[in-house]
Parts: C-alpha cells; structure tokens; sequence
C-alpha cells in the first residue's frame, strides 16, 4: 500500500477548492451516469449498473473498515460503520436486490436529509489522496447519486407515507445509538455532542437541545424533498 494515502499531512477545508471541485466532479459524473443508463442501455444493464453501484458502495465502507484494523488505527468509539450513511451504503444492495419500496422509501430521506448535510459540511480532516478523502466522497456523493439512480432509472417515487416511515425508521436507529453510545462512550449520530466541523446542528443550540429540534422539524425537513414528487403528480394528474 502507498503510505501516502495513510500520511495525515493532507488537511481539508469546508468550501475549499479542492471540496467545491469533488461536488462538481460528483455532479457531472452523476448526471452521465444516469443519462447513459437512461438513455443507452435496456433494462437489464440498468439493473446490473444499479447492483454493481450498490456493492461498490458496501464494499468500501467494509474495505476502508478492515484497512484501519490492518494498520492499528481503528478506533470502536468513532470507526464502526454506525454512522447513518455508512450504514445506508452498507444496505445499498438490498434495496437493488429485493427491489422493494420500503427501503427505498426510507433510505431517499435519510440520504437527501443526512447525507446531502455531510457534502455540503463534511465532517472530513483528510484531503486527497487520503483515503479517508476517498471513501468519505464515494460514500457521501455516491449515496446521492445512487439514491438518484433508484429514482430515474428503477422509477422509485416517494409518498408522504414515505416521509412518516423515514421518520419511524430514524427514530429505531436513534434509540439503538443512544444504547450504542452509552456503552461504548461514543458519539454516533452525533447524539452526545455536534461535529466540530460546523453543521446545520449549529443553529439548534447546544446539547441536548439541538437533537430535541432536529427532532421536531424533522418531518417538515423530509417534507421539503418530497414537495418535487408532490408537484409531480399533481401535475399530471391535473392533465389527466
């Protein structure tokens, strides 16, 4: 292995360039992908590009995960993959295997809620090439983009029951974080203290009383992401 993608000499900066140029990257790299699927292969490669993305995306967190216990640095009260978006990429293959609503429905919002929060302030200390820059961007942008896939490629489409299950399902892996942390001493989900990177949590003031709002605009948060599909079918639904 190249120790230079291990060496901490590479710092990174919110709304630097180098993380302005990785969105951008993600952008376009994204918009081909589904433009190409869309457009250029059947049904059965679309599906076959779906599960590939999906395990890629699994098998870096499990690989990222196996290379900190190889070199001594991995650390159970920050490394486990608990965090909601290594958990989501974990998961990603079930969704284009079993092929089922559900998990679509939830993981959109935890994605397009969560995840989209970790790309515009990344909770990141490493730039390129380190791979934790790497793995931290394929996940964060990739679930995204996949989650984009489902969408336009699968033809997945959220309901608002869809928001209330997100809202379920969020509040089954708070509890189980909350556990989590108390035995072990660690902040996953962010449950005993904010990133020190800056986040949207900023503005809910400070513990415990930022996870109390989050909780309490979290519906009309997920509802924002839904109002596309709402308009959507009001839309065609006024044509018909």
């Amino acid at each position: 292995m190249s120790s230079a993608i291990f060496s901490n000499n590479f710092t990174f900066n919110i709304g630097s360039n180098e993380h302005l140029f990785v969105i951008l990257m993600f952008t376009i790299g994204g918009f081909f992908l589904i433009y190409f699927s869309k457009n250029y292969l059947n049904k059965q490669l679309q599906e076959r590009v779906g599960m590939l993305f999906a395990y890629t995306l699994s098998a870096t967190v499990i690989i990222w995960s196996l290379t900190k216990i190889y070199l001594g640095t991995f650390n159970i009260q920050t490394d486990l993959p608990l965090n909601l978006c290594n958990l989501v990429a974990l998961a990603a293959p079930i969704l284009t295997v079993t092929k089922k609503k559900v998990f679509y429905e939830i993981f959109f919002f935890w994605v397009f809620a969560g995840t989209l929060q970790g790309v515009i302030t990344p909770t990141l200390e490493h730039g390129f090439p380190h791979f934790d820059f790497i793995k931290y961007w394929y996940i964060h942008a990739g679930l995204i983009v996949f989650m984009l896939y489902m969408t336009f490629i699968y033809h997945f489409k959220p309901t608002f029951k869809s928001v209330l299950k997100s809202f379920y399902g969020i509040q089954i892996y708070l509890i189980l974080m909350l556990i989590i942390n108390h035995y072990l001493g660690s902040n996953y989900f962010f449950l005993n203290a904010k990133p020190n990177s800056g986040s949207l949590l900023d503005y809910f003031g400070d513990w415990p009383n930022y996870i109390f709002v989050a909780e309490l605009i979290m519906i009309p948060f997920f509802s924002l992401f839904y109002l596309p599909f709402y308009f959507a079918r009001k839309k065609v639904l006024v044509r018909t």
